[in-house]
């Protein structure tokens, strides 16, 4: 059958039939394990009949209200839900439809916010070499990887890098510690070298995705480059993309380091597959700083969309429902195991374990 559709290539892929728990079956009849759950993205599942009740009950009520126009119901149960799951202080919730919107979102927060305090020079994010933020316009700036990159850079604001913490390949002897010391001690170099005064924030992933392959740096990281941020007073964003709602055992992987952010994004596992569906939270006085100053400019049409609020809801309550980020720990827990008794039987594999959960598994 000819295509008349397009995505990155000529190649084909199965056609997909139904779907439903881990598995997926194509028109044939041939069964799939979804065992990446798309792109990380099916944290519970396909089918889940009480996310899709949920579709449906909404559908019958009303099925879009469009936000500077009306308020709904499910957006904001769904926004109580998410404060009260994030860190102290994210009180606001910003809902957008996947992951390029909501990291575009935190950066457009993020500088409105610096123009607002008369900071107008501090226009640059740094990320980290590699990293894959997004592949929308502004998200892409903030990408580090040369194929996304190339076509678009006449196009982009050219952003400042720091290296990503790849300490599982350094040849030293420092400890774990102190390479997570030195690597977070290259954002403060970078800032010094790019003028403080021009520096917004940082951006990062607790948990390397696309680019680095779970990559996980040692827990002395993470506090040390709060601190640097604090110091140079720069924001801190975390993109939790992919390692949002439950990924990782913790409802947000900044939870495994008590770190609060400035500002999260997040997608992905929220709407898990059902319908489109992000979230951008912020600390509460970024916000009404903003709010207070004539609002935020910035928004898409199908924000707060009252069938997607309504499935994401439906998603956070089956996630707890059936204890699915104890799970992902207790079968975390036994990938370990037989992943050490592969690396006595394999030296050339390499591991590296947080909070006893392995996150990290290269050649």
């Amino acid at each position: 059958m000819t295509s008349h559709l397009f995505y990155q290539t000529r190649d084909r892929r199965p056609l997909l039939e139904r779907a439903e728990g881990i598995y997926i079956w194509d028109t044939s009849g041939k069964r799939y394990i979804d065992g990446s759950s798309g792109a990380m993205v099916s944290n519970i599942g396909h089918s889940n009949p009480n996310v899709l009740t949920a579709i449906r009950t909404q559908m019958d009520k009303s099925t879009f209200g469009y936000r500077l126009h009306f308020e709904n119901e499910p957006a904001e149960k769904l926004a109580a839900k998410v404060a009260e799951l994030s860190p102290k202080g994210h009180n606001k919730v910003f809902f957008v439809s996947g992951g390029s919107e909501a990291v575009e979102s935190a950066v457009k927060l993020a500088r409105q916010y610096a123009y607002i305090r008369g900071e107008d020079k501090r226009s640059k994010i740094i990320s980290r070499l590699p990293s894959y933020h997004g592949a929308t316009m502004g998200a892409l700036a903030l990408t580090a990887y040369e194929p996304l990159n190339a076509p678009f850079r006449a196009m982009t604001m050219e952003m400042p890098h720091i290296p990503a913490p790849t300490c599982y390949l350094d040849n030293d002897n420092l400890t774990d510690h102190d390479r997570g010391i030195k690597y977070a001690d290259m954002l403060k170099d970078k800032i010094i070298q790019e003028g403080p005064e021009n520096i917004l924030g940082f951006i990062m992933e607790p948990v390397g995705g696309a680019s680095t392959g779970a990559l996980v740096a040692p827990d002395s990281y993470y506090a040390r480059i709060r601190e640097i941020c604090d110091e140079f007073n720069i924001l801190l964003i975390y993109d939790e993309v992919m390692t949002g709602v439950g990924r990782t055992g913790k409802f947000l992987a900044c939870e495994h380091w008590n770190i609060n952010p400035d500002i999260i994004a997040t997608a992905k596992g929220f709407g898990a597959g059902y319908i489109p569906l992000g979230a951008m939270t912020a600390r509460e006085e970024i916000v009404e700083t903003i709010l207070s100053s004539g609002g935020f400019q910035h928004g898409y049409t199908y924000a707060g969309n009252p069938i997607a609020c309504s499935a994401g809801l439906a998603v956070i309550n089956e996630i707890f429902k059936n204890d699915l980020m104890e799970n992902t720990n207790v079968v975390g827990a036994l990938l370990i195991k037989g992943l050490l008794k592969l690396k006595n039987k394999y030296p050339s594999l390499v591991m590296c374990a947080v909070k006893d959960y392995l996150l990290l598994l290269r050649w």
